[in-house]
């Protein structure tokens, strides 16, 4: 029989460590064995009981002793998108740590959302991994209470927005980056920068054109509305977007492109348009992709360490599983970015 009492009053005053699994199961009406299977990611509970449970567990504050809680050796990597060279640093990165550990790595992605679905939760609880990695990417209130009940750690790389001061992340100085990839064009006497952002969402976007903001400020130049075009981090984005820059009367000599792939999509534009880089037009990215440094001319980009940040997520996560109280261990990691000056940078046309 179930207690009419609700679950806030019954839980004041009792710590998240004393309850167990008989109350919950108590309290949900179902037997201890149901509660394993919810909190092991078992198909087999129906959809309201499940929901019933994992309502219970948040209530507690319940989290599973590290001592029941038998891992499998994987660290679960999960993408909003898994697409491109930038996803290959990252997953090298976190393969570098997991296989020092003697795990292996599942990679998963979210299909563009920047939280990943129930299914997705669901079959976490199921693998038992030793920690999870979100890349660009976050987890709702929901997922946070099924992770911390499992006693799974989590950490998130490169948040997409603010993750909260109780949630472990690893991100790069993004608005440096952007102040010192504008700031390298105005010293080089550009007066009409303009960029392509990424998305609007994405905390790291944000503050890379925070960054271009400032520099051109800072430098004495207007911030005009009309050189800044709204991008995704992808190639055609990068290559639509410059076309648009590039065909204005009053075209910018150079342009921040936010990150290396729509770099690469400006570069396909001025080719187009039969402008010369760095001698028409001056172009700066993001990442340091090792792509980069081949393309003809190489680019000038801000170096965000993706390899090594990938790594401090892993290892961090890993620590997290070893201590017996993740809350406490909760930090923020930020990597120092570097500008990289190659040769798609130049003073501009003379005259212009």
């Amino acid at each position: 029989m179930t207690s009419s009492q609700p679950a806030e009053t019954r839980t004041r005053g009792r710590s998240a460590q004393t309850a167990t699994l008989a109350e919950i199961a108590r309290e949900a009406g179902v037997s201890a064995p149901t509660v394993s299977k919810v909190l092991n990611g078992r198909a087999d509970v129906a959809p309201a009981t499940r929901s019933r449970v994992e309502e219970l567990l948040r209530a507690h504050g319940y989290r599973r002793r590290r001592a029941e809680a038998t891992r499998s050796p994987l660290i679960d990597l999960v993408f909003h998108e898994l697409e491109s060279a930038w996803a290959m640093e990252v997953i090298r990165g976190v393969e570098n740590v997991a296989r020092d550990a003697g795990l292996s790595v599942v990679l998963s992605e979210s299909a563009g959302r920047l939280t990943p679905g129930r299914t997705w939760a669901d079959q976490v609880a199921a693998r038992r991994p030793h920690g999870v990695v979100l890349v660009l990417s976050g987890l709702d209130e929901s997922g946070r209470a099924l992770l911390t009940s499992r006693s799974i750690p989590f950490v998130v790389m490169d948040p997409a927005g603010d993750p909260g001061t109780d949630v472990p992340s690893v991100g790069a100085t993004n608005w440096q980056g952007g102040l010192a990839a504008t700031r390298h064009l105005v010293e080089l006497g550009h007066t009409r920068i303009g960029a392509i952002s990424g998305p609007s969402q994405m905390m790291c976007s944000r503050a890379r054109m925070d960054g271009y903001r400032a520099a051109l400020e800072t430098g004495g130049l207007p911030v005009d509305p009309g050189l800044v075009m709204a991008g995704d981090f992808h190639h055609e984005t990068g290559y639509r977007q410059g076309l648009a820059l590039l065909r204005r009367p009053d075209r910018p000599t150079a342009v921040f492109a936010g990150n290396d792939l729509q770099a690469l999509g400006l570069y396909e534009a001025a080719r187009e348009l039969g402008l010369r880089i760095p001698e028409d037009l001056s172009v700066v990215g993001f990442d340091d992709l090792p792509v980069a440094r081949w393309v003809g001319p190489p680019l000038t980009t801000v170096r965000q360490p993706l390899t090594e940040m990938a790594e401090a997520a892993a290892r961090l996560v890993l620590d997290l599983g070893k201590g017996e109280d993740p809350a406490a261990a909760a930090t923020r990691v930020e990597l120092a970015t570097s500008l990289v000056v190659r040769s798609s940078t130049g003073a501009p046309p003379a005259g212009q």
